[in-house]
């Protein structure tokens, strides 16, 4: 299994590569905000909540997904792992690990620059913590819904569909953030949704010739 990942890693290490500079430019003007930022409101939030970093996060994410289904089916690329004596089953899980890790690389520096920020200038109003925890949960949800339907689409041989696919995502997602906010109902919607898709991706997955 670990080489099936660092395979994945290896063919895809763009994504990880763009997680880790789109983490540290928000890092950046995070701090940067912080220090020249005068309102009573905590500028980590301000960033953590901007909607163009949520819809840059939904394509990337969504690209990912549908990327690596697409060049496992231009390249045969499970059909050559299936002479290896490799199952299907443990090819899609390393994928899928894969995809989470790419989503890791992004959110975790990310929310530890929000805990320390927070930490240094913002007074113990005991609301923020939990807010922090509420926006990594949705946020790394949200990531990877929008990597599960990139999956999803991703095996179907148009281009395509898998960039209307993270488009319309986008369009659902974000006003759903507007409505909802990073409570218990979008988590549970995601969840639903991530349910939803992983089931029919390993159904397609199972079932399709390589």
């Amino acid at each position: 299994m670990f080489t099936l990942i660092k395979r994945e890693i290896q063919d895809h290490i763009a994504y990880f590569l763009g997680a880790i500079l789109f983490s540290a430019v928000i890092i950046a003007i995070s701090i940067s905000l912080t220090y020249h930022y005068d309102s009573g409101d905590p500028p980590v939030f301000r960033i953590a909540l901007s909607f163009p970093v949520i819809i840059v996060v939904i394509i990337g994410f969504c690209t990912m997904g549908a990327t690596q289904m697409y060049t496992d089916r231009t390249r045969k690329i499970s059909t050559l792992l299936s002479t290896l004596a490799v199952t299907r089953s443990r090819i899609l899980l390393a994928r899928i690990i894969t995809g989470i890790l790419a989503i890791l690389t992004l959110l975790v520096p990310l929310t530890i620059t929000a805990v320390v920020l927070l930490r240094l200038f913002t007074p113990p109003i005991p609301m923020y913590p939990g807010l922090v925890s509420e926006i990594f949960i949705a946020t790394f949800l949200m990531a990877f819904a929008c990597y599960c339907l990139g999956l999803l689409t991703g095996w179907n041989s148009s281009k395509i569909i898998p960039t209307l696919g993270g488009l319309v995502l986008t369009c659902i997602l974000v006003p759903l953030v507007l409505v909802k906010g990073f409570g218990l109902h979008i988590v549970v919607i995601l969840l639903l949704f991530i349910i939803a898709s992983l089931v029919r991706t390993w159904h397609t997955f199972m079932s399709t010739s390589l």
